[in-house]
């Protein structure tokens, strides 16, 4: 280990590296889509600093040497380590300032502005903070996500995946899964249940359907991902799922920014193309225009046709 390249990634999933945003909530597909940065640091040690409801998404990763539960004995040892870089993936005030605090060559993403108390950038990050804080500037941005965090660190993505190291052990069961559960943070980023129940009896016995399993049980839900060939799914973590384990599937997205994705040419995206609405993607959960939101323009019809595409 004293013979490599030392990191640190601060990414505990309590601020959307790209959003302006800081919750109470833990996003677990914000702490995933970031393992692609992994594959920049394929032969470096690396130290990974996350939320302990987050650990298994990280548990087994070829490419992290270490991973820490975000607590005081961690921030204890990290403070008396040395690294050649650090990565802080967080705009949580005092994550900001445990990253300044860590001795280190150089950093990138986010540091602690003494004066107003805030996240600020380190060099390199500027743009992207920017982004974050300007809704209007991000309802218009054209890159994908990967490309904003690559940037930050001073690289290009060329593609790279996400890197995930649990190791599976069931085999597929079912034709198509419904992910139809969606996070506290955003409940209008999901398609109203009617739409799942038509859906279900318009596909009838032509496939086989299996409903969202592993709610309380992280690795069940890895799991029960697996075992269904094709998954339809909100925008939500179980998306992030599918890409990194390279399954097919169809994501319906309202009020967030679906342009920002990039499916991996696995996946289907229904987002609001046919309506005029000055306000998209709002980021909102209150909709001007639908009781149920905007994903109600995603019809159970329209989805089913590319289902049984990609099946096929």
């Amino acid at each position: 280990m004293e013979k490599k390249h030392k990191v640190l990634i601060i990414k505990v999933g309590y601020s959307e590296t790209l959003d302006a945003d800081i919750s109470n909530f833990t996003s677990y597909g914000d702490v995933l889509r970031t393992t692609v940065l992994l594959n920049l640091y394929k032969d470096s040690h690396v130290t990974w600093l996350v939320d302990e409801k987050a650990f298994p998404i990280l548990k087994g990763n070829p490419y992290i040497n270490r991973i820490l539960g975000y607590d005081l004995s961690s921030v204890l040892q990290l403070q008396a380590e040395e690294f050649d870089t650090v990565i802080n993936l967080e705009k949580v005030p005092g994550l900001c300032a445990l990253a300044d605090s860590i001795s280190a060559w150089r950093r990138y993403g986010f540091r602690f502005d003494r004066r107003s108390g805030q996240a600020a950038a380190y060099d390199g990050t500027h743009a992207v903070l920017d982004v974050c804080r300007d809704l209007e500037r991000k309802r218009h941005r054209k890159a994908y996500w990967q490309e904003g965090l690559f940037d930050m660190v001073g690289a290009h993505w060329k593609g790279e995946e996400y890197v995930f190291g649990h190791q599976l052990k069931g085999k597929e069961k079912f034709d198509i899964g419904f992910n139809y559960l969606v996070g506290n943070k955003w409940p209008l980023k999901g398609w109203p249940m009617l739409y799942w129940k038509k859906l279900e009896k318009q596909i009838g016995k032509k496939f086989s359907v299996s409903w969202q399993q592993g709610q309380n049980d992280m690795e069940a839900y890895f799991e029960w991902i697996n075992s269904c060939r094709l998954l339809v799914t909100n925008d939500s973590f179980g998306m992030h799922i599918a890409i990194a384990l390279k399954k097919p599937f169809v994501v319906i997205f309202g009020p967030t920014h679906c342009q920002e994705n990039y499916l991996y040419e696995r996946g289907v995206a229904f987002y609001p193309k046919d309506f005029s609405c000055e306000l998209f993607p709002c980021r909102e959960n209150i909709c001007p225009h639908f009781k149920d939101g905007c994903t109600t323009l995603a019809k159970p019809e329209a989805v089913l046709k590319d289902i049984t595409r990609l099946l096929s």
